[in-house]
């Protein structure tokens, strides 16, 4: 590898004249890039006076903040591995440190710090960091080699425990240089991001800003709307059920402004200026599938949007972009990466850097069910090339259901045709022992549209060939959430907890609503 991002980072000061934000529900707090740089350093050294060395492990299980890009950035300078926690699927304490080899926890919650089993408020970060007359101590020198661990990354876990798999600086190298290579950021840029930091691809923007010089804002998803406003972003890094959401507002806005006479076009333009600010140049989305009509939505409001395609154990894998974009991809595949798709179209990635070549913590067999000896990874998805190198997506081998009339039928277009309405935000169809299928349906709202979703239903079903007719709706008391267990972190609905969630009421033919 002739350039590593991350040997930069740790070894250079970064580009003068860029800012990182923080917004969430309190004050706003900016610093310069150097600033940010030189205060890492400092709890860098504070972490080497508590004894860490390269090789050891931190954790760090809190919201995003300014405590936890500076304890990953002095990790970085260490030498030292971070291990990312998700809030709610994660309890800090002594049994977490112990499973996942932890040296140091930071916490951001009160009643789980334990200073003598070495779990620490994440406040201690901020401390270091601006404890006044107190230089940063001379750190070690660190290089990171290709292959070598540099955080540990875990999987939404749609069903047992989630599997932990160490990522490693090759890896990360090609993912930051791929994406430069396609959208140059640089001056001129701010990148909005608020999906939790404890996602390595949402720490990717904190890396590039100090790599190539651009502004960054880091917020909540709970914050993200308000702190969009102040921001004023120029790229924002969202997944498909936020902009689903933004979607929603938009709309809202646009109605009310339509009925004083605004032209309709223009203020669905105006009402997304108002949400996303004035200087978005494009928003980014991947990590679930993106809705066809949302990405046209955007489009037309003036706001170009580009769907790409990874998971974890590949990073990004292809991506649309300004410079080769085609409807209905997910984009053309990035350098570094190759794309295989066998005579079934199920799809496998192979990197010049891998991920890794397997889970650190998984259940037996995992492993080897996903990741070849030479690190290419199988996907579990389907899908094909086309004649000029895009990526198409048509699904998941274990989404197709296999009806008792012998026909396969892929899921994902039928869930998309309910997810038209602005009544259903998400939707999970199901074929309950082949016979028919049965849709589980997220309302948007606190008190489900019935009428509404009844009414979408028999659209759906007049938009499709006849045997992908949905036969009945389970509709969902409540929203899907994360803290509900239906969400994973990204907002991707997790299929087999929802099914095992709604089982009576899928496999009960007269429950929901009928066709």
């Amino acid at each position: 590898m002739t350039y590593s991002a991350l040997n930069q980072l740790v070894r250079a000061t970064p580009p003068v004249g860029h800012r990182v934000t923080f917004r969430g529900a309190g004050p706003a707090e900016s610093y310069t890039l150097e600033e940010l740089y030189a205060m890492a350093g400092r709890v860098a050294s504070e972490l080497r006076q508590r004894g860490l060395q390269r090789g050891d492990r931190i954790g760090i299980a809190a919201a995003n903040s300014l405590e936890w890009v500076l304890l990953d950035l002095a990790a970085l300078r260490l030498g030292v591995l971070t291990a990312g926690f998700e809030a709610g699927k994660f309890t800090p304490g002594r049994d977490l440190m112990e499973q996942y080899a932890l040296t140091l926890l930071f916490t951001d919650d009160a009643d789980a710090v334990d200073p003598q089993a070495g779990v620490l408020s994440v406040g201690e970060a901020r401390t270091a960091a601006t404890r006044s007359g107190q230089p940063a101590r001379a750190l070690p020198e660190v290089s990171y080699e290709p292959g070598q661990a540099v955080t540990m990354k875990f999987t939404s876990g749609s069903t047992g425990r989630p599997k932990g798999l160490a990522a490693t600086a090759g890896s990360i190298d090609s993912s930051l240089r791929a994406v430069q290579e396609m959208f140059a950021h640089g001056p001129g840029d701010e990148l909005f991001v608020f999906l939790p930091l404890s996602l390595l691809q949402q720490r990717y923007w904190v890396y590039s800003a100090l790599c190539f010089g651009h502004d960054i804002t880091i917020s909540t998803y709970g914050s993200a709307f308000a702190a969009l406003r102040q921001a004023r972003p120029t790229v924002v890094m969202g997944v498909p059920a936020f902009y689903e959401l933004a979607k929603r507002h938009i709309e809202a806005r646009a109605a009310r402004a339509a009925e004083s006479s605004a032209e309709p076009e223009q203020a669905l333009r105006s009402a997304a200026r108002r949400l996303f600010g004035d200087r978005v140049r494009y928003l980014w989305t991947g990590s679930a599938p993106a809705g066809r009509s949302m990405l046209e939505f955007f489009d037309a409001c003036g706001l170009p949007i580009y769907e790409g395609y990874g998971m974890n154990e590949t990073c990004i894998v292809s991506k649309n972009h300004p410079g080769a974009h085609k409807e209905g991809s997910v984009g053309r595949v990035v350098t570094g990466k190759q794309v295989l798709v066998d005579e079934h179209g199920s799809i496998s990635v192979r990197a010049d850097f891998p991920v890794g070549r397997g889970y650190s913590y998984a259940d037996p067999g995992a492993s080897e069910r996903v990741f070849a000896p030479d690190g290419t990874v199988r996907t579990g998805d389907v899908g094909y090339l086309d004649e000029d190198g895009f990526l198409f997506i048509t699904g998941r081998a274990d989404d197709v259901i296999a009806l008792d009339n012998g026909r396969n039928i892929a899921v994902r277009p039928i869930e998309d045709r309910m997810r038209q309405s602005p009544a259903i935000e998400e939707c999970v169809v199901f074929g309950p022992g082949g016979a028919e299928l049965v849709a589980v349906v997220s309302p948007s709202g606190d008190v489900p549209d019935k009428a509404a979703i009844a009414a979408q239903l028999k659209t759906a079903n007049a938009l499709g060939p006849r045997h992908e007719r949905i036969n009945r709706v389970i509709v969902a008391p409540e929203r899907f959430t994360i803290t509900g267990g239906l969400l994973s972190s990204q907002y991707k609905p997790l299929r087999p907890r929802i099914r095992s969630a709604f089982r009576t009421e899928i496999e009960s033919p007269h429950a929901g609503i009928i066709a």
